[in-house]
């Protein structure tokens, strides 16, 4: 059994700072765009919203989540997009307030699960410690979204050796969004955290090797950079042409970031 008091803690924290780029913001500024197409930062506060209000909903009534699931049509994207809609309406206090409300209660229902049990989710039922580090991934991702549109760079921490160890362990993904055959070989990761500490994840003798900066590899899997632009290395033909696919979520790509788009 896994213990989720400490990614419970880091979740926490990595949502406080993501309400701390916004708290301040005008009604004008909630309409800022973002570097995802057609997205401002009301879409990717309100997109945040209600993944922690349907992760709340699992862990404390897994029965009303798969009634929900069970409900939606057209995929996830469209489900994503519908219920967008019961959010970016909402004057900016709305929302805000919204946010904080659904984000509390999802991370506090995540909380109260025992660390041996399974709670469902969008595919497959997930441990509770597995779905705090997925929501670790949608804070980082759109997170970075919302400080590229308001011109901050955010200060990047440890914690966020969650989303490291998550996209590690769904490292296939990129492969089943473009229909191609995961490779059955086993990649070695080797990454610094902000801190200077090394994290290592796979076969040390793995001739696959993925190393380089942490944060740099989460701006990757998140595809909120080109690998082109960042500090992240592979040695081995699998593991470069991982480097054009990594993403660390279910469905589509979307289009990602171009070759310098961003300076850092």
């Amino acid at each position: 059994m896994t213990d989720t008091t400490g990614v419970i803690a880091d979740l926490t924290a990595e949502a406080a700072e993501v309400d701390a780029l916004v708290a301040g913001l005008t009604e004008a500024e909630w309409d800022t765009p973002t570097p995802a197409p057609g997205w401002s930062v009301r879409h990717q506060i309100g997109h945040l919203a209600f993944i922690f209000r349907i992760a709340g909903l699992s862990a404390a009534q897994p029965e009303a989540f798969e009634q929900l699931t069970a409900s939606l049509t057209g995929g996830l994207d469209v489900a994503v997009e519908a219920a967008l809609q019961e959010y970016i309406h909402d004057p900016a206090e709305v929302l805000l307030t919204r946010w904080r409300a659904e984000r509390d209660a999802g991370i506090k229902a995540l909380a109260a699960v025992p660390g041996d049990r399974l709670v469902p989710w969008l595919v497959n039922p997930l441990p509770p410690y597995v779905l705090a580090c997925a929501g670790m991934m949608e804070l980082f991702g759109h997170g970075q979204d919302v400080a590229d549109a308001l011109g901050v760079r955010p200060v990047r921490t440890d914690r966020i050796k969650h989303l490291c160890g998550f996209a590690v362990r769904v490292r296939d993904f990129g492969y089943e969004a473009r229909g191609l055959e995961p490779p059955a070989e086993e990649f070695r990761y080797e990454l610094t955290g902000p801190s200077g500490a090394v994290w290592t994840f796979g076969p040390a003798d793995a001739t696959q090797r993925v190393t380089g900066s942490a944060e740099d590899f989460c701006l990757l899997v998140t595809r909120r950079r080109h690998h082109a632009d960042l500090d992240v290395r592979a040695e081995g033909a699998l593991a470069e042409a991982w480097l054009d696919v990594a993403q660390a979520y279910r469905g589509p790509a979307g289009e990602g970031r171009q070759p310098g788009q961003f300076t850092r």
